[in-house]
C-alpha cells in the first residue's frame, strides 16, 4: 500500500475528495507494477498561479500546466520504450516516491473542453504524475506508447474510459 499525503492549497479542490481518489490511484498503479509497499507520495492541490511558479522554477516554462511531478528515485530506463527499473523496497529512511502537483483551473478547463468529468480527468492526471514518479515518461513515441498503455489499463480497472479516445460527443469536431 502506498500512502498519499494530500495538501490542499486551493479550497476548490475540497469538493473533489482528492485523498480517496489519489489513494485508489496509487494503490492500483503500484499493485499493477509490483512496487514494494511502504512508499509515500505527496500531492499538492494548488491553483494555476502556484503551478506556473513551480513550472518556471523547475522546468523553465512560465505558464500553467495540469500536473507536475518530482521523482525521488531515478528509475528511468536507458533506452526509449524500455520499462523503468523497479523501485527497491522502501527503506523507512527515505520512503518517498516523490511529489505531484495539480492546478485546479487548468484541470477544470481541460475536463470541460474534453467533455470529461473533472473527477475522471483528475484521476488520470494523478495516475500520470505517479507514473512519472516511477520512471515512466513520454519523451519519445515508444515511451509514450508504454505509458499510455499502462494509463488506459489502470483507468479501465478504475471504471474510467480511455482518455486518449475522444468521447462520442466530441468525435467529428474540427
Amino acid at each position: 500500500m502506498t500512502t498519499v499525503d494530500v495538501v490542499i492549497e486551493d479550497a476548490r479542490w475540497e469538493n473533489l475528495q482528492l485523498t480517496p481518489i489519489a489513494t485508489r490511484v496509487a494503490d492500483s498503479v503500484t499493485s499493477k507494477l509490483k512496487v514494494p509497499e511502504g512508499y509515500e507520495i505527496a500531492l499538492l492541490a494548488c491553483d494555476d498561479l502556484t503551478i506556473t511558479k513551480l513550472n518556471e522554477e523547475f522546468r523553465g516554462k512560465p505558464q500553467p500546466t495540469n500536473v507536475l511531478s518530482w521523482p525521488t528515485l531515478d528509475l528511468a530506463p536507458l533506452l526509449p520504450g524500455e520499462t523503468p527499473a523497479k523501485a527497491p523496497g522502501a527503506s523507512g529512511f527515505d520512503d518517498s516516491l516523490g511529489d505531484v502537483a495539480l492546478a485546479y483551473e487548468t484541470c477544470a478547463r481541460e475536463a470541460e473542453e474534453q467533455g470529461k468529468a473533472l473527477k475522471d480527468h483528475v484521476t488520470h492526471l494523478i495516475l500520470h504524475g505517479t507514473l512519472h514518479l516511477l520512471g515512466y515518461d513520454h519523451e519519445t513515441d515508444a515511451d509514450a506508447a508504454l505509458m499510455e498503455r499502462i494509463e488506459t489499463e489502470v483507468l479501465a480497472e478504475l471504471g474510467i474510459p480511455d482518455p486518449y479516445s475522444p468521447p462520442a460527443a466530441l468525435e467529428g469536431r474540427a
